[in-house]
């Protein structure tokens, strides 16, 4: 998806839910959000916030999370800016009053499998998704999993997948 199309995106989003931009306003996990410069991230809308807040909205969370996936994660690769964006997610997805709480979760799941390593031995997998040296976020988006470890270790069981719950748990470098 090209900038332009993310663009798109996120408008159609707060042309469906024009008061979800305001719905997470306040809340102390957001903090900071709209100070953090996205466009400075290559391929990154200015517009995330709105995104952002739309998950605690609890008729926009679901196309929220939605359409935050597609502007941060591609086929093989996700956003250079990933690792700001989990500084966020990651509180909320601590917050049991958090709308679509279990579908964060499960993204969130799905951010940690692509931070992982990618095998410098494996030439196939190196021409798929790149370097590590290539991307840099796999390395700051696992740091960011430790650096939440006791909100993922506190995650009552059964609210994900064990498989799901096990990937987060591995992220944070609780197994």
């Amino acid at each position: 998806m090209d900038a332009a199309a993310k663009d798109a995106a996120i408008a159609g989003f707060v042309h469906e839910y024009p008061e979800a931009a305001d719905a997470g306003r306040g809340h102390p996990a957001l903090d900071g959000c709209e100070e953090v410069r996205w466009s400075d991230f290559p391929e990154c809308p200015a517009a995330l916030p709105v995104l952002l807040y739309g998950l605690l909205d609890r008729a926009a969370a679901a196309e929220a999370q939605r359409v935050l996936t597609n502007v941060l994660m591609g086929i093989a690769e996700m956003n250079p800016a990933m690792p700001e964006v989990l500084r966020f997610l990651l509180p909320l997805a601590g917050d049991p009053q958090v709308p679509e709480r279990s579908g964060l979760l499960h993204r969130l799941a799905m951010v940690a499998d692509s931070s992982e390593p990618v095998d410098h031995g494996n030439e196939a997998m190196v021409l798929w998704f790149g370097s590590d040296s290539d991307h840099p976020e796999r390395e700051r988006c696992r740091a960011m999993f430790a650096q939440h470890s006791g909100v993922l270790a506190a995650l009552p069981e059964g609210l994900i997948g064990p498989d799901s719950q096990a990937k987060l748990r591995q992220a944070a470098g609780l197994l």
